[in-house]
């Protein structure tokens, strides 16, 4: 560690890390929903495109002319891909196909096809297909000419289900397995690219159907080089905080800083929701002299589409204070698609300034906006077209001292969930009557207001952090804080509720699922439990409906943003149960009473009941850990259920029922001796009662010490803590013994279960440096594995909100 230590401050003092010391895996921008959700990929802001939190292109860029040099100092130039040959998103093509095994050589250029069928693309049984497509394997053959064979940079685009190999003229270029639900694109080598001929090329492509759904849809596109060329800013900081991210940086002899807030304040549910963030770009001179400045930003249509080869249309606009630009697409299919990997592409951004900034407005195809700027011409606004720019140019002046320019970056998703069939709008436009041109006009009237909450805010949650675990541990709440919240959308139920939907970002796609619910929630226990009503209300609307009929909750409300109904396939009984007592209880505790939990008293009570008879020894069945497998007699699950019941207790004795309250707290303790004697492995307490070489983490126990239900004895945590300590990690405590791998989430949770805070710090400071040393630049991950560092699985969900239980605990106590 000494070694470490001298090394890293070395590299402090040489200079390395002025520029930009790495603080994130990667930085939120914009982000204030599942759709509305703009990202930084890595440590320097103007060198890679911005993107949704997928990793789709959703692209910023941010220009300075200084003494007419131009520099980059925000994102990068957007790609322009020109089909080279087209996909069925153009237009249907016809190939040569059969599912029968070919002969070798079928992926050649003089191959006889002759007996195959000629049919129309694209191939599927599930998407949009035009021929049906239903066997395990599919052959196509796709002869085509081009009218010149001189490209930049060329590309497959390649939408695919299941397993494929792909062969340009006979070369192979692609070999992937599994499978993705939009169009991607792969390199072609410069080698292949130069066998491209006038004449007779072949794509050919076998792809194999191993589960679920089909589909193909290929073609290739050529990648344009920008015509213009800039220099890049000198990024010379970054400074990342709760709700802003900072970037300075230096264009000759001008010093440009860009801040991005996102107010996400949750004592102020009206500016939470308000879908509108900041972009401020102050220039000042770094030597004392003059400077002829101009400042440009440009945000991508991309934003508002999902695919880009959606058609866009634009318009501009004025409010009192503000000029805007728009942009949506064309077809506007408002909550038609549901599913994970998917933008919004319905609604409209809006990019606005105010009308005393003199700026000038227009919309161009993505690759003009520079050329224009570069060549000081601006060209009338484009109406409409794919891949657009909606660009803003402040005048230009003679810069002596500090300027702000501000931009204002909105979205209006016109309606936000489809809940049980009604088509809810968001939190700020419940009724209709509002508009986001008056939010916008309210955002910037606050400007000035909102900042100083915001900075105030990052202040305090950094304080706090630090008091309650460290230096390590405020920095990790500061990557949780906007990422959380984001993955939330804020509205209300038709009866009036509040609901915080979640979407199970890179998981499933689930929305309102419950056991995420559960790890997210300290942070809104924290700082506005209405919020985890929000994420309750309408799980137990589905059971106390009559809707769902089971007792015990359902695993999720549908799959984003449509919650008509649970889509998982499968139940997780005892997991569900335990988590809405616990959390219901946990709101108890926050309140100072139990009035959420009176109200839903009936359905707290047939859950509960499901957990004295079925929650202490569990059987086959999922926990919220479901991508381990199934698992009987699962220890941790069963402490859910042991706390659970205890929680149920602790719920009764605020609402006096006295006898009710005695009857579960004993039950409680109960369960817990058997469970020590059930789970117990001599040094640590098994992964499940039959198996004593197994071991696990026993996160959910961490409810007893926040809850402060004294259900199970202190030898239980002095005895597993102990026991961790042997199984640590460089980047952390796995999960249990049964893979490398671990949820940062649940080490917090474990971490936390210690009473002293240099054994915290142990478990919860290699959270930290998997963050800060993973090569996986996408949103905080919170499933990695423990000896590489290495992303397993998920991104930018809202569980990491739990991260913040240490400071809950301590908070309450």
């Amino acid at each position: 560690m000494i070694k470490k230590l001298v090394f890293i401050t070395a590299i402090i003092f040489s200079g390395i890390l002025t520029a930009q010391q790495r603080q994130a895996p990667a930085y939120p921008l914009v982000t204030h929903d599942p759709n509305f959700s703009i990202w930084s990929f890595g440590d320097k802001i103007n060198e890679q495109s911005t993107v949704h939190w997928t990793g789709t292109d959703q692209s910023l860029v941010g220009l300075i002319k200084v003494d007419g040099k131009v520099y980059r100092f925000l994102g990068n130039e957007p790609k322009n891909y020109v089909d080279v040959l087209s996909a069925a998103d153009a237009g249907e093509y016809t190939v040569m196909a059969t599912e029968d095994e070919p002969k070798s050589g079928w992926q050649k250029a003089d191959f006889d096809d002759s007996n195959w069928k000629s049919t129309k693309a694209p191939f599927g049984d599930e998407h949009d297909y035009v021929t049906k497509w239903e066997s395990e394997d599919l052959w196509v053959r796709r002869k085509f000419d081009l009218k010149n064979s001189n490209f930049d940079d060329v590309f497959l685009k390649l939408h695919h289900d299941d397993n494929i190999v792909v062969y340009l003229n006979g070369e192979k270029i692609l070999e992937k397995t599994g499978w993705n639900d939009q169009y991607d694109y792969f390199p072609i080598s410069e080698e292949v690219k130069s066998k491209l001929k006038k004449k007779d090329n072949i794509l050919a492509i076998h792809i194999k159907n191993t589960a679920g759904g089909r589909f193909l849809d290929a073609g290739i596109v050529e990648v344009k080089k920008p015509k213009t060329q800039v220099e890049l800013a000198e990024q010379t900081g970054l400074d990342f905080t709760a709700t802003q991210t900072k970037y300075m940086l230096t264009a000759g002899g001008v010093d440009v800083n860009l801040t991005f807030t996102s107010p996400l304040l949750m004592d102020d549910l009206d500016l939470l929701a308000r879908p509108v963030s900041y972009i401020s770009v102050k220039t000042k001179p770094n030597d004392g002299q003059i400077h002829d400045v101009q400042v440009y930003f440009g945000a991508s249509s991309l934003i508002a589409s999902n695919e880009r080869s959606q058609l866009m249309e634009t318009e501009s606009g004025s409010t009192s204070a503000l000029n805007f630009l728009k942009a949506g697409t064309k077809e506007q299919p408002i909550l038609e698609k549901k599913g994970d990997n998917l933008r919004i592409d319905w609604g409209y951004m809006y990019v606005a300034v105010a009308k005393d900034a003199n700026a000038k407005q227009n919309i161009t195809k993505g690759t003009d906006a520079s050329k224009e700027f570069m060549s000081n011409s601006m060209s009338a606004s484009v109406r409409d077209g794919k891949s657009l720019m909606l660009n803003t140019i402040f005048p230009a002046e003679k810069l002596s001292e500090e300027k702000e320019h501000l931009i204002m970056l909105g979205y209006d998703d016109i309606y936000s969930i489809n809940y049980f069939g009604n088509q809810l709008r968001p939190w700020w436009n419940l009724d209709g009557t509002n508009s986001i041109q008056n939010e916008l006009e309210k955002a910037y009237a606050e400007y000035d207001e909102v900042i100083e909450k915001c900075e105030d805010f990052n202040e305090e949650l950094h304080e706090d952090g630090v008091e309650a675990g460290g230096e390590e541990y405020a920095k990790i709440l500061e990557i949780a804080y906007r990422q959380s919240i984001a993955a939330h959308k804020l509205t209300k139920s038709p009866d009036g509720e509040i609901l915080f939907m979640s979407k199970e970002n890179f998981s499933n796609g689930s929305i309102n699922t419950v056991d995420i619910t559960y790890p997210s929630a300290p942070m809104y226990l924290l700082y506005n439990p209405d919020l985890l009503k929000g994420m309750m209300n309408g799980i137990f609307y589905y059971s106390e409906s009559g809707k769902w009929k089971k007792p015990f909750p359902a695993h999720d409300l549908g799959t984003y943003p449509i919650a008509t109904g649970q889509t998982y396939g499968e139940d997780m009984p005892v997991e569900e149960s335990g988590n809405m007592v616990v959390l219901a209880a946990a709101i108890t505790k926050a309140e100072g009473n139990a009035d959420y939990a009176k109200k839903h008293w009936e359905s707290l009570t047939v859950w509960a009941n499901y957990l004295t008879e079925a929650g202490l020894d569990p059987a086959n069945q999922l926990s919220t850990d479901d991508f381990s497998g199934h698992l009987a007699r699962n220890a941790n699950l069963a402490a859910k259920a042991i706390v659970g019941v205890g929680g149920y207790g602790y719920v009764a004795k605020q609402l006096g029922k006295d006898d009710v309250a005695e009857e579960y707290t004993q039950k409680a303790k109960e369960m817990a001796k058997e469970w020590m004697e059930l789970a117990d492995a001599g040094d640590h307490y098994a992964l499940t009662y039959n198996d004593k070489n197994t071991w696990s983490q026993k996160y959910n126990l961490v409810w007893d010490k926040v809850l402060d239900l004294e259900i199970f004895p202190q030898e239980v945590f002095d005895t597993e803590l102990k026991f961790y300590d042997t199984k640590q990690n460089q980047y952390g405590l796995p999960l249990d013994n049964r893979a490398d791998y671990t949820k940062s989430d649940w080490i917090l949770w474990t971490a936390t279960m210690a009473d002293d805070q240099a054994t915290f710090e142990k478990f919860a400071d290699p959270v930290y440096e998997f963050a800060t040393e993973t090569k996986n630049r996408v949103p905080m991950s919170d499933w990695h594995f423990t000896t590489s560092g290495d992303q397993r699985g998920f991104q930018a969900r809202s569980v990491i909100g739990g991260y913040f239980i240490k400071l809950l605990r301590d908070e309450w106590e």
